[in-house]
């Protein structure tokens, strides 16, 4: 029996029972949005995959029909694709689609996030300038924490140590010319000791090799020949910008995630195509929120780091644009943590370091800030301190909080909602799913006995905890990054999200809180309605006015033409490109520089003077002053982007103020220290125009939505959920 054999029937008992649990309700999620295909097939399906810490939520987009389907099954930690599998056995057979009826995979994965989090990467070799052979140790000589970070700072070994580090004998020149020509005798001689010592993979990082990289695929074709099986990353390849240091990190980073994710993909393709035919088309979620092709993924694992958070944003990207919502907070909670990112003018915000652990790569990302306050982040109260604490320790996929059943005992943020009434132990949407109120108080019962106070004030406290854990993020994306909250809508989704958005919405003052339709299966929303992306840069280092717009302008179309040929190569066809300029600049003198995103359009007719009055505005809203002081250019890039997936729903019937035919029957929850009495909803049955006074929790197949006391909801023209306080 292989592995994956072995791994599927370790999660067939777990995955039964969850699917007893939402059988009833799926189907009447299906028949609501008449799902139906029994009679027909329906060509040209695109899915959307994404994999959570405790579920697996998948999406099915009929562009034809304008009909979803959706799917929730428990992830598979130990390996994902099982996970994957399964949810897509499950979503065709509640449809009663044939899995050859899906064209287009796209999926949102965390296998290069967690390889890096959980020290399971590849063991990395690498080759660096003679001389150069310490640049990761070195690093920036930055040591975090503070004036006495040093104290207590435990620095983190390299992923390329040093003993499996060796020195070329080259030199390119800053202006691309070779100062010291490549020593091929003798780099053989060090690459077959290399090889030797059983390294998995190989990274190449010259000094230099930015503006010449002649050397770097010399050593790369001298490895190949010398070892075919190990992959070689080259940092221009890679990261064709100055800094030596950033760029050997970041392709190093390629280097060590790049066998597990190339596995990963190519079992994962392999095992589709099996089930859905030789021309499915399989598309990796890239950090920064476009799609990237298998074998660029593949290539390029290092643009994944970010892959899972990014769809979740993508997806509110979608509701942002169908919803005329411009400027939103995200807040998307699953089971193991909470990603935050802020939205302006329908642009998510990006940055050009992605950040997971402790390492750091020169990748484009959203800027996403994650924290470990999940549904599943466990409750506890430390001996010493006495003092309540939640996260970031998750219960995850297994065993899950308490009230699952599934044998968690630790309490859970979600055994803290069941407790306070906020997740009913019996939601009748559909049928029934049951949710043990028994085992939720059982658990929380150990934190009210530690801090000697009652069930219920444990469980607020947990709430109460987490809501603050989640709105520090919220304030890393917005105010410390020049933003005002209160300018900026609060969009909640993940498994989680809705229960908690009108809580941080009410402590950030962020109006109105957003629950999208199918908040559970958003981040899959997002994988499957986002684009092709690609990009190319360079670094280009000249003060404004010691250039010409001219030259400006043919290094930007040369990078645009190199970025769209990976496109070309997927089908995309020229004309549905769209193209986006960025300028990394500077005032002369200073170290940093800010990254100024402009349209081919806008720098055709308003030239460098632009970019030059954006920085001092960006620079303004960063750091309070701008100065009357030479700019100077740093970088070049260009982004471009596929055609649009749109997707368009078939519109909802309109109803009026009225929410009784959504009612189920009423219920009490514990909010602001005392029990209230509220009314349970299926969202399924609500209609646009639908009014909802607080307190009240609306339930559906994926996620719980709470509205507090002293708070309304209505339903927009789309099914969205839209939250106010009374007195707004």
């Amino acid at each position: 029996m292989s592995s994956t054999d072995e791994l599927i029937k370790k999660y067939e008992q777990r995955l039964s029972a969850f699917e007893k649990r939402l059988n009833s309700i799926e189907a009447g999620q299906v028949a609501s949005q008449d799902l139906g295909v029994s009679s027909s097939r329906v060509k040209g399906l695109r899915l959307g995959v994404d994999v959570g810490g405790t579920f697996t939520d998948l999406l099915l987009l009929d562009e034809s029909q304008g009909r979803t389907v959706t799917a929730k099954v428990p992830s598979t930690p130990e390996d994902s694709s099982v996970g994957v599998l399964n949810g897509i056995r499950k979503l065709c057979r509640q449809a009663n689609l044939d899995p050859s009826d899906i064209s287009e995979v796209m999926h949102g994965t965390t296998v290069a996030t967690n390889t890096v989090l959980t020290n399971a990467g590849a063991v990395v070799g690498l080759v660096t300038t003679q001389g150069y052979r310490d640049t990761l140790q070195i690093a920036r000589s930055f040591v975090p924490g503070g004036l006495g970070g040093w104290v207590i700072w435990n620095k983190t070994q390299p992923l390329a140590p040093l003993e499996l580090t060796i020195e070329a004998t080259e030199r390119i020149g800053a202006r691309g010319e070779i100062v010291v020509p490549l020593d091929e005798d003798r780099l053989r001689r060090d690459l077959q000791q290399l090889f030797a010592r059983g390294i998995e993979a190989l990274t190449v990082a010259l000094f230099n090799s930015y503006v010449n990289d002649a050397h770097e695929q010399r050593i790369r074709q001298i490895a190949q020949e010398i070892a075919p099986h190990i992959p070689v990353s080259t940092s221009a390849a890679i990261m064709p910008e100055m800094y030596e240091y950033e760029r050997t990190e970041t392709t190093v980073v390629n280097s060590y995630v790049r066998p597990l994710v190339a596995n990963y993909v190519h079992n994962l393709r392999d095992e589709l195509k099996q089930i859905m035919g030789s021309s499915l088309n399989l598309q990796i979620l890239r950090s920064d929120g476009g799609l990237a092709s298998a074998d660029s993924a593949i290539e390029k694992p290092v643009n994944l780091l970010m892959s899972g958070p990014a769809g979740g944003v993508s997806g509110a990207l979608w509701i942002a644009k169908q919803a005329d919502y411009n400027n939103l907070l995200t807040l998307d909670m699953g089971g193991t943590s909470t990603d935050v990112a802020l939205i302006e003018n329908s642009v998510a915000r990006t940055r050009r370091e992605t950040r997971v652990g402790d390492v750091t790569v020169r990748a484009p990302s959203i800027d996403v800030r994650t924290v470990g306050a999940g549904g599943g982040s466990i409750a506890y109260v430390p001996e010493l301190t006495k003092a309540l604490r939640v996260g970031p320790q998750s219960a995850g996929a297994d065993p899950g909080p308490a009230a699952y059943g599934f044998g968690g005992e630790e309490p859970t943020v979600t055994d803290a909602n069941v407790v306070l009434g906020y997740l009913p132990s019996t939601a009748k949407l559909g049928g029934d799913m049951e949710i043990s109120h028994e085992l939720a108080s059982r658990a929380v019962k150990k934190i009210a006995d530690a801090l000697s106070i009652s069930i219920e004030e444990a469980a607020e406290g947990i709430v109460r905890i987490v809501n603050e854990n989640m709105c520090g993020a919220l304030r890393l994306v917005s105010v410390e990054q020049g933003y005002d909250p209160r300018d900026f809508a609060l969009i909640g989704f993940g498994g989680a999200g809705p229960l908690h958005a009108n809580a941080l919405a009410r402590l950030i003052n962020s109006w109105p809180a957003i629950i999208p339709p199918g908040p559970g299966v958003l981040c899959a929303y997002g994988d499957a309605t986002t684009r092709l992306r690609n990009e190319a840069s360079q670094t280009f280092v000249a003060s404004v006015s010691g250039t010409s717009e001219e030259t400006i302008k043919k290094s930007l179309d040369d990078l645009q033409k190199s970025a769209a040929q990976a496109l070309h190569t997927a089908n995309e066809a020229e004309s549905e490109l769209e193209t986006l300029y960025q300028i990394d600049i500077r005032y002369r003198g200073q170290g940093m520089k800010l990254t100024i995103d402009i349209s081919p359009d806008d720098f055709n007719q308003k030239g460098l003077g632009e970019v030059t009055s954006r920085f001092d505005q960006e620079h303004e809203k960063l750091f309070t002053f701008a100065l009357d002081a030479e700019h100077e250019l740093v970088g070049l890039r260009a982004i471009v982007q596929g055609e649009a997936k749109d997707f368009v729903s078939n519109e909802q019937t309109s109803g009026d103020s009225d929410p009784t035919p959504a009612k189920i029957e009423p219920t009490r929850i514990f909010a602001d220290g005392s029990w209230r009495d509220a009314m349970t909803y299926d969202r399924s049955k609500l209609r646009p125009g639908n009014r909802i006074p607080g307190p009240a929790i609306i339930l559906e197949m994926d996620s719980t939505t709470v509205i507090l006391p002293d708070h309304f909801c209505t339903i927009d023209a789309i099914g969205n959920i839209i939250i106010w306080p009374e007195n707004q």
